[in-house]
């Protein structure tokens, strides 16, 4: 049973969503900084924005409540205090990634060659997934898409975090498509959305392994996930 796993300690666990929150936010700023794509859910908006003459940021603040409520499904329990903590980190975290856009635009990382940025591009992702992996195994809260990655990995795809990545990242990559076709353009899709698409889900893996291996996942008991990896 869940709640006779092993947990780390309350401190340990706040020290690690930290450090994930930390490590996202730069992450995310390197990326679009360096400006070679988006994330898939920032480029599914911006898609849906172009289609429908509506600002972006109002699809990505739609996704993420679509998400959370999935969430509620997805763990067939109601969980007020769960929605309310998703939908204040997508409210909120962007303001974070803000601050190091702002830093890694000063520094002049936009001006560079297309393959010094996409190289950049490829540390901002790869960050993106190891703090994932650390925040999911924290278990504080976190942005509602990366619950759902989580709750889909260890309640449904037996502790697969590539498969439960790629099954999370289908939705994006549909209304993309979906888009595209209707307006006949592509927007915010380039060398770094591909490598996240097909790379998060091992840097998630992995980084479970090598990436602060004392810190273990740890479940809320009324999620009834499968411990398995």
């Amino acid at each position: 049973m869940n709640d006779k796993q092993p947990t780390n300690s309350m401190k340990v666990r706040i020290i690690a969503l930290l450090l994930g929150l930390f490590i996202n936010a730069l992450g995310n700023g390197l990326t679009i900084a360096s400006n070679t794509g988006s994330a898939l859910w920032t480029a599914a908006a911006v898609n849906l924005g172009n289609e429908f003459k509506i600002a972006s940021t109002v699809f990505i603040f739609a996704f993420g409540v679509f998400n959370a409520v999935l969430n509620q499904f997805l763990v067939m329990k109601l969980n007020i205090v769960r929605f309310i903590e998703e939908i204040a980190y997508v409210v909120f975290f962007s303001y974070g990634i803000q601050v190091f856009i702002q830093m890694f635009e000063s520094l002049g990382i936009g001006k560079q060659s297309f393959l010094v940025r996409s190289l950049f591009s490829i540390i901002g992702v790869t960050m993106i997934g190891i703090s994932v992996s650390v925040y999911q195994r924290a278990n504080i809260f976190m942005h509602p898409n990366d619950d759902t990655s989580n709750i889909l990995r260890f309640k449904f795809l037996n502790g697969s975090a590539i498969k439960a990545q790629f099954l999370d990242l289908s939705f994006p990559v549909i209304v993309i498509i979906i888009t595209s076709l209707l307006t006949g353009e592509l927007y915010a899709v380039n060398f770094a959305t591909i490598y996240f698409f097909f790379t998060n889900g091992i840097v998630v893996k992995y980084a479970d392994k090598w990436v602060w291996p004392s810190l273990i996942h740890n479940f809320n008991p009324d999620d009834n996930f499968k411990i398995k990896s």
